[in-house]
């Protein structure tokens, strides 16, 4: 009975190493910077928040990713991406619907209170929608000491116009927001979105300038990716040298100024 020979390599064999050329590195490193572009431009957008407006549940200083998919319009060529309509308590991504003194139309960031249809008003702060209201424990709770008439009451104050949008009530709004009155509660017309800062005492909003079109929004913040102490007048001084200097102080304070709990924290 004849013995199995034993397989084994000769000593002086060596196994054919498989490496990367030149070529397949660079051809891996245009991938990545495709699939990044489309996910940065066509489903994801980045975006600071600048003010205070939204506090305590966006922070100056927070970069957001923005879902830029799920609320735009459906569209033909991608039939198996999810689409929804904007609903109430979702906080969104859209252009102000009135101008800068540049003729610019801003990114803005404000929690969705109104739909088309909605009957809207605000009792002591408290907002009811369609006679029932709402438990909204993000808000800032009205005191008697920060109860403002037109802020807190609103529609029954009516606003006062001023020809400057980056200061109050545009002039636009001011005249067409009496159209819009039904037995003391302001209408939501079609196609139209109401919006409100949670930080509903230091909010330029729905209030000041009008209803967003429903072409105007633009997306959702997902996540907050990273979160940096930051003053809100550090963003108003938007001149290539303050830029340059902020940057700078970023990247010196970056561990220490870093707001690590919120990394990654989800926006509701």
């Amino acid at each position: 009975m004849k013995k199995k020979e034993a397989l084994h390599e000769e000593p002086g064999a060596t196994r054919d190493k498989v490496g990367e050329t030149p070529f397949e590195a660079l051809a891996g490193l245009c991938v990545f910077v495709v699939i990044w572009l489309f996910a940065t431009t066509l489903q994801g957008q980045n975006m600071v928040i600048p003010s205070g407006s939204m506090e305590k549940t966006l922070l100056v200083g927070d970069h957001l990713l923005v879902d830029r998919i799920t609320l735009a319009p459906p569209a033909k060529w991608m039939p198996l991406v999810y689409y929804r309509e904007p609903q109430r308590g979702d906080i969104v991504v859209f252009y102000k619907p009135v101008s800068d003194k540049n003729g610019d139309h801003m990114h803005l960031v404000k929690r969705l209170i109104g739909v088309p249809g909605d009957h809207i008003h605000l009792r002591n702060g408290i907002v009811i929608i369609n006679g029932v209201a709402q438990d909204q424990p993000y808000a800032e709770a009205t005191m008697p000491e920060n109860h403002q008439d037109f802020l807190d009451e609103f529609p029954s104050v009516p606003p006062v116009p001023t020809p400057d949008a980056n200061v109050g009530t545009p002039e636009a709004w001011a005249v067409d927001f009496p159209n819009h009155i039904e037995n003391g509660e302001l209408v939501v017309p079609p196609g139209m979105y109401f919006m409100m800062g949670d930080n509903r005492h230091n909010s330029l909003d729905s209030r000041f300038w009008g209803f967003v079109p429903r072409e105007n929004i633009e997306g959702r913040p997902l996540f907050n990716y990273w979160s940096f102490k930051t003053s809100q007048d550090q963003y108003e001084q938007s001149g290539i040298g303050d830029t340059l200097a902020r940057m700078g102080y970023e990247a010196l304070h970056f561990f220490t100024d870093t707001r690590w709990k919120r990394t990654l924290h989800i926006v509701r």
